[in-house]
């Protein structure tokens, strides 16, 4: 099942907006690379428009709702991949992820969600979101088979210029005592008394499992998170589909179209203080982890319902 914003030849991409429409004549790299080895695509899935949004309800074609749960939301953007997969219909979903997308529908529906690190599967025949922040991501009912299909679409792609081999250095055989850092209390106030509960428990489950678990302060973390939404990191949003939403199409979703136009304002100097606010976070984050096999975290603050999506 591949998300409406990824090209699979014979079939038109939507973005979730009719106006936006074309039929692509070339599959996705990522796409292409499993038919190759023998998926088979089953069509094409309904999303938050041009992945603007972690709802699943922000599209003309109605709210993906959610697999276990019809009342609740479904995640999104890549609502409809993660739905697929959680009722059985698809093996593997096709998604993208700029700040969740591929981690949120995942989490609110009971499957396995995996974004690689950015550029390890070329993102050439993605509908661009934040064109340096987008990745081609996976889903299925189980890790095994979300690393195989991720392991087969991953590789340099010359027709994506951000794409870049596996990291040499990148550990990947765990130690005995894996050490894992967690936010501190101060870091997850944001969370329901409801999800907070069950991080905890999370927390007690890893450390059970013989892990050693250390609090750590991710705020800076946090506040480089804001500035894909609330930064001028948004004008990337802007340089790839604001000038068609500023066309005003019927189409629009109000709520991604307040988002993306909003950004046209966005200033130069704004846009390099924000990169070099990344760089530096970049850094801190290195040291900050430096010491641990890794984070967890919460993926979602709490599970909100259609109904109250729609209200605010």
């Amino acid at each position: 099942a591949v998300k409406d914003n990824v090209d699979v030849a014979g079939l038109p991409t939507t973005a979730a907006c009719p106006e936006f429409a074309y039929q692509a004549t070339e599959t996705a790299s990522a796409v292409q690379r499993l038919v190759d080895a023998g998926a088979v695509v089953l069509g094409k899935t309904n999303l938050d428009q041009f992945a603007t949004g972690l709802v699943g309800t922000r599209s003309p074609y109605g709210a993906v709702r959610n697999a276990q749960h019809p009342d609740l939301i479904s995640g999104g953007s890549s609502s409809g991949s993660a739905v697929a997969v959680a009722l059985g219909i698809a093996d593997i979903g096709i998604g993208t992820d700029t700040a969740g997308s591929g981690r949120v529908p995942a989490a609110f529906n009971g499957i396995v969600g995996i974004k690689a690190t950015l550029g390890i599967i070329p993102a050439h025949g993605v509908v661009p979101a934040c064109i340096d922040y987008d990745a081609v991501t996976v889903f299925a009912r189980d890790l095994g088979s979300a690393t195989a299909a991720a392991a087969v679409m991953a590789g340099t792609d010359s027709r994506d210029p951000r794409s870049r081999a596996w990291p040499a250095d990148v550990a990947l055989a765990a130690p005995q005592v894996p050490r894992l850092a967690v936010p501190k209390p101060a870091n997850l106030v944001a969370l329901s008394q409801e999800y907070r509960e069950a991080f905890d428990a999370a927390v007690a489950s890893a450390t059970a499992a013989g892990c050693k678990v250390e609090p750590v302060d991710i705020s800076i973390l946090l506040d480089a998170a804001r500035l894909l939404y609330d930064g001028a990191i948004v004008a990337g949003r802007h340089a790839a589909v604001g000038d068609f939403l500023d066309s005003a199409p019927a189409g629009a979703d109000p709520t991604v179209s307040a988002i993306i136009s909003g950004a046209k304002t966005t200033t130069g100097p704004a846009f390099a203080k924000d990169l070099d606010s990344l760089v530096r976070t970049r850094i801190a984050a290195t040291e900050l982890l430096a010491e641990f096999d890794g984070l967890l975290l919460p993926t979602t603050t709490e599970h909100p319902s259609i109904a109250a999506v729609e209200a605010d």
